[in-house]
């Protein structure tokens, strides 16, 4: 996994620690991007939508209810994104 500011998430960098491969639990400190806010979550039985601010961006990220439970999150909260996925495709049917 790669971070907003193109460092390795799986890197033993105290800077990158707290999120996917890295060994202790210390929170992820505030990418280049900046912090996004929490503007809703709508929570079903196990997953939830959070969605964020991110500088009048919309991002959507669907994570399990426990995780929102374990974070804390909720409307108003102030968090990091880190964008995971490596390809958005895009398709019509013409």
């Amino acid at each position: 996994m790669w971070l907003a500011d193109g460092a390795n998430a799986n890197t033993e960098d105290p800077e990158h620690r707290g999120i996917a491969g890295a060994k202790d639990r210390t929170s992820l400190r505030e990418s280049r991007s900046g912090r996004q806010r929490v503007t809703s979550i709508t929570a079903g039985k196990a997953i939830a939508n959070v969605e964020l601010d991110a500088n009048g961006v919309r991002l959507v990220a669907s994570i399990t209810v426990e995780a929102v439970r374990e974070l804390g999150l909720a409307e108003g909260s102030n968090v990091t994104a880190v964008i995971k996925a490596s390809d958005v495709l895009v398709a019509t049917s013409d």
